[in-house]
């Protein structure tokens, strides 16, 4: 089956029921996008689907393929970044990390939906779980981000 993923048309050879996450992983190397809890409860496998945050755990393969996928790895380069990937370094979201790129995806997906979202917003599209506790971090990032948005 063809995807489209991070802008480029791929050919996978894969079960249509196999959760995207594992075509993203085992089969196209794309490790951004992290296993959690294979429940869609968590969020840390976290992609963008047609623009929409979706749970790649629960996800099947079949059901995107011809559709817009996008990863981590291509939210933003290093040379040109996502307005969000500055402002989780500029405030200091991280701790351990491993659910930071489905937290992106999220905020990604929110404000493109939402430029100028409120606390509300945020804590309605904001689901993904963080073990570390940063979610004061996040919110204060998607709004530096929001303003960084043209």
């Amino acid at each position: 089956m063809e995807l489209n993923v991070n802008g480029a048309r791929l050919q996978v050879q894969a079960d249509p029921a196999m959760p995207l996450l594992w075509v993203l992983r085992d089969l196209l190397q794309l490790t951004g996008t992290k296993f959690g809890c294979g429940v869609a409860a968590c969020g840390a496998c976290t992609v963008r689907v047609n623009g929409q945050a979706v749970r790649s755990c629960v996800l099947p393969v079949g059901s995107v393929a011809g559709k817009a996928i996008q990863t981590i790895e291509g939210l933003g380069t290093s040379g040109k970044p996502h307005p969000v990937q500055v402002a989780w370094i500029a405030e200091q979201v991280p701790q351990c990390g491993y659910c930071q790129s489905g937290m992106l995806m999220a905020a990604a997906a929110l404000l493109e939906k939402k430029p100028r979202p409120t606390d509300a917003d945020i804590d309605q599209a904001m689901t993904n779980i963080c073990r570390c506790g940063t979610y004061q971090r996040v919110r204060q990032a998607i709004k530096r981000a929001a303003g960084l948005k043209k």
